[in-house]
């Protein structure tokens, strides 16, 4: 028992990262259902089947009730939705609404919210991505029970049978003899070898079935070998997934472009975190898994890696690689690809060791042009697993709004959020921590598109002219630590990344 336990939780340590938006797995959303606007957090199971908590707040008052219902974004459950599950309204706030679902079998799912009151009815479809994570540990109460119970067991079966053999050709009141004794001691010795072989042998019996089902059922990105040939060229190979080729209805294998990329490859140089990329590999013809980039001038060190991709379910992942890399020269950036610069991080913490604070940088971000990126934090401290708006304001040189902002790969910005340990990567939008075209594949086929009231899809399409230099993003930090945002606006035709750090409490 206790074998299996470990096992389980050795499976957890070496799987658990591993998912899309890699440490982040709940799902932070805000958009239209019609006329209503809502802030949604979705609460995602550790195993799946589980239960998912569903937290809804309507920004404005009006709506007397809402509803959810869980249902797969593409194949044959997308289009029988089950009866809608009814949230409840908060009585202390009735802006807010809360409730469960749900989430029967992995795959690429999405929450459709039906909203009602005072403008009439609006929906909004939000895909989330529901694998198992992690194997659910025995209560240790419940393990000292049972273990108690074998106990008693194997003591009864062992007396049992010695008593058989010692005792079970005497009269009634009649004393055994010394050589009944005997026999009845090497019958006892006997059972508690054979008994002891089969609890061995069937905790190992146990244990590789338990390693076999949790091999199937906890998710797992695809392995991502990764390699620079002569010229700068980088070069990243996708090995194959048993999880997602067991699954190709509901995850699927093929890959459909995200903002107009198939992959978004970050590079970030570690343990400093002050080198960072935002870059676009092609996918190399005739290579399915293939994909390779011109590297920009990259100083040496040694990088982490997070590349994201899409299936075409909508169904994200972000793989994970380091690599050492020398000084390369590189090539100019072009199209979509950017990088920044920022301060060392003051202290590294890894993973094994308490969390120590690192020096915040401050609200104010002064980019190389002369402008300033300000991050809006207010006064209240982060705390892990709250939904929070972070708010980032682009100002000129003067400490005037900036009046050229334009839209970068379709939206009003992007940002990515590491954790000093790299346990945590989320790359996020206006939107939310959804994948985009994930978003656009749901609203596709919910029933709000299909009857034409459904306004999320017209909340993504942002316009080709200049926008507002103001830009938020719903997400909620995982776990509590040091994280490093680099958050990305679009100005005169140039990408600015502001950089800052936060101290997240629990």
């Amino acid at each position: 028992m206790r074998r299996w336990i470990a096992t389980l939780t050795v499976l957890f340590f070496a799987l658990a990262p591993c998912w899309a938006h890699f440490g982040s797995p709940d799902v932070y959303f805000q958009g239209l259902a019609g006329p209503y606007h809502l802030a949604v957090t979705i609460r995602t199971p550790a195993m799946i089947p589980g239960v998912a908590f569903v937290e809804i707040r309507s920004s404005d008052p009006g709506v007397s009730s809402i509803s959810v219902v869980p249902l797969y974004i593409v194949g044959a459950g997308s289009k029988y939705p089950p009866p809608p599950d009814p949230l409840a309204q908060s009585k202390e706030d009735p802006q807010f609404f809360s409730g469960k679902i749900w989430l029967m079998e992995s795959g690429s799912w999405q929450v459709r919210v039906q909203a009602n009151g005072a403008q009439g009815a609006g929906e909004v479809a939000i895909p989330v991505p529901a694998a198992a994570r992690n194997t659910l540990p025995m209560q240790k109460s419940l393990g000292l029970l049972l273990f108690a119970l074998m106990t008693l067991l194997f003591l009864a079966i062992v007396s049992i049978l010695g008593a058989a053999r010692r005792e079970g050709t005497l009269e009634p009141g009649q004393d055994p003899e010394p050589n009944q004794k005997r026999r009845g001691r090497w019958v006892m010795a006997g059972t508690v070898v054979i008994v002891l072989g089969i609890l061995f042998f069937g905790n190992m019996w146990w244990n590789s079935e338990a390693r076999a089902k949790a091999l199937a059922m906890i998710y797992k990105t695809p392995p991502l070998n990764v390699s620079l040939e002569a010229g700068g060229k980088m070069v990243l190979r996708m090995g194959d997934s048993s999880w997602h080729s067991n699954r190709p209805e509901t995850v699927m294998t093929k890959l459909i472009p995200d903002h107009g990329h198939l992959m978004h490859l970050f590079l970030i140089r570690v343990p400093q975190m002050d080198r960072f990329y935002h870059l676009h590999p092609e996918l190399v013809p005739g290579s399915p898994n293939t994909f390779s980039v011109d590297l920009p001038h990259v100083p040496i060190g040694h990088y982490q890696l997070y590349a994201d991709i899409v299936r075409e379910s909508g169904f994200p992942d972000t793989m994970v690689a380091e690599i050492d890399l020398p000084d390369i020269p590189g090539v100019p950036l072009t199209g979509d690809n950017s990088d920044a610069s920022a301060p060392p991080l003051t202290v590294y913490e890894s993973a094994l060791r308490a969390s120590a604070p690192v020096t915040e940088k401050g609200d104010v971000e002064v980019l190389p042009d002369g402008s300033r990126m300000v991050w809006e934090r207010g006064p209240i401290p982060l705390s892990a697993n709250h939904f929070v708006w972070l708010r980032f304001r682009l100002e000129d040189s003067q400490g005037k709004p900036a009046n050229d902002v334009e839209p970068y790969m379709g939206m009003a910005g992007h940002a990515e959020i590491i954790r000093t340990d790299r346990s945590v990567f989320a790359h996020i939008h206006p939107n939310g921590s959804v994948a985009m075209a994930a978003l656009e594949l749901a609203q596709k086929n919910s029933a709000a598109s299909a009857h034409g009231n459904g306004s999320a899809t017209m909340d993504m399409q942002m316009p080709t002219d200049k926008i507002s230099p103001e830009v938020s993003f719903p997400y909620g930090f995982p776990k509590p630590g040091n994280y490093r945002m680099f958050v990305q606006i679009k100005r005169a035709g140039r990408v600015e990344t502001g950089v800052f750090d936060a101290l997240v409490t629990q």
